[in-house]
């Protein structure tokens, strides 16, 4: 649970302990490995894999930071294909002025939780060319 706080916590507000999250996590996505991985085994996989694949090393590395700039898609999308070896989706969300944020990475996984492969469809969520990667 400590690793999980401090490497994989909610950044929701107001904040919380997680529990609710990572159960969320779990429904979501980790019950479709449940025939490979248990829940215990689920979160460890997750975390070697954050450790492996840190996309915000990948996305600093490139210039890219969470410093409220606007940034091109095209540039984040490289950063990480290049950084990981494999294509992302990528999502974005709106904030209340209009502009286009960074809101998630995806990325897939083998069935046994521990290598990244490429996706056989990736999501795309709904991107402007630019994109703010805000602070947090």
């Amino acid at each position: 649970m400590a690793r999980l706080q401090k490497s994989w916590p909610s950044l929701s507000c107001p904040s919380s302990n997680g529990n609710r999250f990572w159960s969320h996590e779990w429904e979501k996505h980790g019950t479709c490995s449940e025939s490979e991985l248990d829940q215990h085994d689920y979160f460890e996989a997750a975390l070697k894999l954050k450790e492996k694949v840190n996309l915000l090393s990948i996305l600093k590395n490139a210039g890219i930071e969470p410093d409220d700039g606007f940034y091109s898609l095209d540039s984040i999308e490289e950063a990480i294909k290049e950084g990981v070896g494999h294509a992302a989706g990528i999502e974005c969300n709106k904030d209340s002025a209009g502009n286009s944020q960074l809101y998630q990475v995806y990325l897939c996984v083998d069935t046994s939780g521990s290598d990244i492969i490429e996706c056989p469809k990736l999501p795309r969520g709904k991107c402007a060319s630019n994109v703010q990667f805000a602070k947090f």
